[in-house]
């Protein structure tokens, strides 16, 4: 409380000095910067109504594309490879509970406790930073829903802003399990192939219905760099990672375990 009075305190005594300086302006300065200043106000408040809006409407419209797939198909196109894209939603319903639980395991096992944020993953980050080691990422599967499928790629602080708006928005206004559904659907898990359902058919020739553990274990274990590391083509790290994955998720208990969403 004692934080949030300082902060408030602070905020008016800003507002205060703006004021004491805009009034030192002339008149046609004053109407100018007042202008200015109700537009962006106006801006602001038509973005946030619009992204409430769009975050509400998709909590029940399956997404007919994201900002990610649409940069791949572009990308597809521009070099002629439109036809090798892949992206096919499907309903939880009709995805392999193994494969839930494998990118649960692989990316974000405090999923079902946090509220879109893991500070204990970020700590660890900024202590192994502080250690010579170099800066990981501790994005949850809220974060990475809300930048692939509104934002774009970036470490720009205006991204990272709206990053965290879109994730309080999804936490606020989605349940966990479409948090997951959409993640499953719209993750990237090969070049130009997006969604677990496009990923199981090109890679195991299958429905994501029918992936077993360890498939679904290999299509995570690309998941941190799905344009380097291939779940047909596995190298030695990629199935180093998936043996963990599999360990990590007989330990977080099995299926069962997404009864906690």
């Amino acid at each position: 409380m004692g934080h949030f009075l300082r902060l408030r305190q602070r905020l008016r005594g800003w507002a205060g000095r703006w004021r004491t300086a805009a009034n030192r302006l002339p008149a046609p300065k004053r109407r100018l910067l007042s202008r200015i200043g109700q537009g962006a106000w106006t801006a602001a408040w038509v973005f946030a109504v619009g992204s409430v809006t769009l975050v509400l409407v998709l909590r029940w419209v399956p997404p007919p594309t994201s900002s990610f797939i649409a940069q791949g198909w572009s990308s597809a196109l521009w070099v002629g490879k439109g036809a090798a894209f892949r992206y096919d939603w499907t309903p939880m319903a009709t995805i392999s509970p193994h494969a839930a639980l494998a990118v649960i395991a692989a990316e974000d096992q405090r999923f079902p406790d946090h509220f879109g944020f893991d500070f204990v993953e970020i700590q660890d980050a900024l202590e192994d930073q502080d250690e010579g080691k170099p800066l990981r990422g501790a994005s949850t599967i809220s974060q990475q829903v809300a930048k692939n499928l509104f934002l774009w790629p970036g470490r720009s602080f205006v991204r990272k802003g709206l990053e965290v708006w879109f994730t309080v928005l999804l936490e606020l206004l989605w349940s966990k399990q479409r948090i997951l559904e959409v993640y499953l659907n719209i993750a990237e898990f090969g070049e130009y192939t997006f969604g677990v359902e496009a990923a199981s058919r090109r890679f195991f020739n299958k429905p994501a219905a029918r992936l077993t553990a360890d498939e679904a274990a290999r299509l995570a274990a690309v998941l941190p760099n799905p344009l380097r590391y291939r779940a047909d083509r596995p190298s030695a790290y990629t199935l180093k990672r998936q043996r963990w994955i599999e360990r990590q998720m007989r330990q977080l208990g099995g299926v069962a375990y997404l009864d906690q969403l």
